[in-house]
């Protein structure tokens, strides 16, 4: 089974979507989504609904860092969309792991960014 449809898996979306809106004080949210073999990142504006940034181990900036969804390559992807939050004057953000545990490839991605000059 597919964790994108488990149970256990939608609970803790929603209970982490919870907390990160409670505690968001108008900051826009960087999602994650990490799929077998890629990650991508985004930051959204939940007031107006939109996306304001994206990044993925698909663009072109991060192809030929290593295997498409590997550990290096979700660094890189937190450093490209760092880089893009500070181009469209974003400074601060809520980091939503969206469900996944803070390990592994969330983690490092969250490092990245980190690394790139978002505060969170």
């Amino acid at each position: 089974m597919s964790t994108r449809f488990d149970r256990n898996f939608v609970r803790r979306t929603k209970r982490e979507r919870y907390r990160v809106k409670k505690t968001s004080q108008g900051k826009p949210r960087l999602s994650v989504f990490r799929s077998t073999r890629n990650i991508y990142a985004q930051i959204i504006d939940d007031t107006r609904g939109c996306t304001l940034c994206s990044a993925s181990s698909l663009d072109k900036e991060v192809q030929g860092e290593g295997s498409q969804g590997g550990r290096e390559v979700a660094g890189k992807v937190g450093e490209v969309v760092a880089i893009r939050a500070q181009a469209a004057g974003i400074g601060g953000v809520v980091f939503d792991r969206g469900g996944y545990n803070y390990h592994g490839r969330v983690k490092l991605l969250a490092d990245g960014a980190r690394r790139g000059g978002l505060l969170f």
